[in-house]
């Protein structure tokens, strides 16, 4: 097999025109932020430093695949493979994307190494020519040519050295400011296994790339061939990959474009529908803040008029009572002091006075109350287009102007639901308009007063309550109606419970309903009432007649 010389995947070439220097790759650590020095290529194809690397926390894993890992570098592919066994395996987190990384057993320096990223520092130290780079022989001075043949980097001194020795006499050495325009400046890929030998070679068995040395060592007999020659192979294998893989990325980047043009719009209706809650709740505090302003100015106008009341009331107690200390004054001076004479001369004026003034009406009580009682939860109308909710009442209900209503009030059915409706007025015979009193009924049979029947009392909150219950005897019962522990009118009264209606059973016969001349209390022998005709056809348009006559 000979050599096959063409290009290997290290060529040197020139980069297109208009591309910028230094564009085909990363060149700063993620870590450091400092131009990579010896990178390591992660499992999730970020690069890091190695010297940032040493200085992540490991954390221990068991591992069940023993020695073997699946971390691929250039340090672990030359050793043994191990029995399956459970052993700590050594781990660290990528410092990009937090990928879990299992180190080999070399650990961090066993790491592929990245030396596309060495040649793209090598293309970035070019940018200050050759600034940061050092002479790969004496590693001292700063570089000033470079070897094309060997793919040296030398220093001036080391260069005539290069030049003067036999070996290398015909080498061809460039400036490194005439290499800036080249795509790839990078060293030679040295074998690890045998450092003076380059990797030329490609183990197919293996899959990996190898030395002269390695072919007969350890890949003895193992089929390989120039990495040139099945650089095009293996690199079809690994473009068909992409082509695979780029479907996946378009349709990433089209997910994350509809989920950024999605939170946008989120966004936007997030902002809208904020504009209209705070248009909303501004103008519900403005028509909370109104409504709330018209219940004060109620409130106060309230206390004024009670007020009012209360002055004028005082004004003319007052008055009537320095009227009536007149008179007393007078009378009792005039009775203690005054000779008979003069008593009997006076007595007309001061009996008139005193008759009048007994004769005048006045309360002892006062002509208002404190009542005013404030509805949190009832309905106020609506304020600026809002339904609004809260009143102020000063009315009181008054037991005495209540009233009862409804059909059931004095006649019931045993064991069916009989009802009445309470109306529930003020002083001034008015509606109350609204619920809250304290209405308590009892049902008491007369007949027995420990067993009252059970009633049911339902709120209608507009000053009506509705009350039911279902007598389960016939007979007279006691109907009780209070509001704020006093009688409402019409209470308490008496209801007569009768025995339900029962279904006819017995046959109705002509005779008795005509000869009772259609009564509507006519009787079967069953006892049971007539329904309302008779069945006989001979006289039943006259019973008809007669009973609805």
């Amino acid at each position: 097999m000979s050599e096959n010389r063409k290009p290997l995947l290290g060529f040197v070439g020139k980069l297109p025109s208009g591309t910028a220097l230094g564009n085909s790759g990363k060149t700063h650590c993620p870590l450091c932020m400092g131009l990579f020095k010896a990178p390591r290529l992660l499992p999730c194809l970020h690069t890091v430093c190695t010297t940032c690397l040493e200085q992540l926390e490991p954390y221990s894993v068991v591992d069940i695949r023993g020695g073997d890992s699946d971390t691929s570098s250039e340090g672990s592919i030359f050793q043994e493979l191990k029995p399956p066994s459970l052993q700590p395996q050594i781990g660290i987190l990528c410092p990009v994307c937090d990928t879990q990384v299992d180190l080999p057993m070399g650990g961090v320096k066993a790491l592929t190494i990245d030396h596309l990223a060495m040649n793209d520092v090598m293309l970035e130290s070019l940018r200050g020519e050759g600034q940061g780079l050092v002479c790969d022989l004496c590693s001292d001075r700063e570089v000033e040519k470079r070897c094309q043949t060997c793919r040296a980097n030398l220093c001036h001194f080391c260069c005539q050295a290069h030049r003067r020795q036999k070996k290398t006499t015909y080498h061809t050495v460039v400036d490194l400011k005439d290499l800036k325009g080249y795509s790839r400046i990078g060293k030679p890929i040295l074998c690890p296994v045998h450092p003076a030998e380059e990797l030329r070679l490609f183990c197919e068995l293996c899959d990996r790339p190898v030395c002269r040395d390695c072919v007969v060592g350890e890949h003895r007999e193992h089929p390989y061939d120039f990495a040139s020659n099945v650089i095009h192979k293996h690199g079809d294998s690994v473009r068909e990959l992409l082509r695979g893989t780029q479907p996946h990325v378009e349709a990433l980047e089209e997910a994350l474009a509809q989920i950024t043009e999605m939170n946008s719009a989120l966004q936007k209706r997030v902002e809208a529908v904020a504009a209209d809650v705070r248009t909303f709740s501004e103008g519900y505090v403005k028509a909370i803040e109104e409504h709330r302003d018209r219940l004060l100015k109620q409130l106060e106008d309230i206390r004024v008029q009670k007020e009012n009341s209360l002055q004028l009331q005082k004004a003319q107690l007052e008055q009537l009572l320095a009227d009536m200390r007149t008179g007393v004054e007078f009378t009792e001076h005039l009775l203690t002091s005054g000779s008979d004479l003069e008593i009997l001369i006076t007595k007309g004026v001061v009996v008139e006075r005193l008759t009048k003034l007994n004769k005048v009406e006045y309360s002892a009580h006062p002509g208002v109350n404190d009542k005013i009682r404030f509805s949190p939860q009832q309905r106020a109308g609506r304020c600026r287009g809002y339904e609004v909710y809260g009143t102020i009442n000063t009315k009181e209900v008054d037991p005495a102007k209540c009233v009862l209503q409804g059909e059931d009030l004095h006649r019931a059915r045993e064991k069916q639901t009989a009802s009445f409706t309470l109306l529930c007025k003020d002083a001034a015979g008015e509606s109350m308009g609204r619920g809250g009193d304290s209405v308590h009924v009892a049902v008491v049979p007369k007949d027995k007063k420990d067993s009252p029947v059970r009633t049911l009392v339902q709120d209608n909150k507009d000053g009506t309550y509705y009350v039911s219950y279902t007598p389960k005897e016939p007979g007279v019962y006691t109907v009780l109606v209070c509001v704020k522990e006093q009688h409402v009118q019409g209470s308490p009264f008496t209801v007569t419970v009768r025995k339900r209606h029962r279904s006819h059973t017995g046959v109705f016969h002509c005779c008795t309903f005509c000869s009772s001349g259609g009564q509507k209390t006519a009787r079967c022998a069953c006892g049971g009432t007539m329904p309302g005709f008779c069945y006989c056809v001979k006289h039943r348009i006259g019973a008809v007649s007669s009973y609805l006559g």
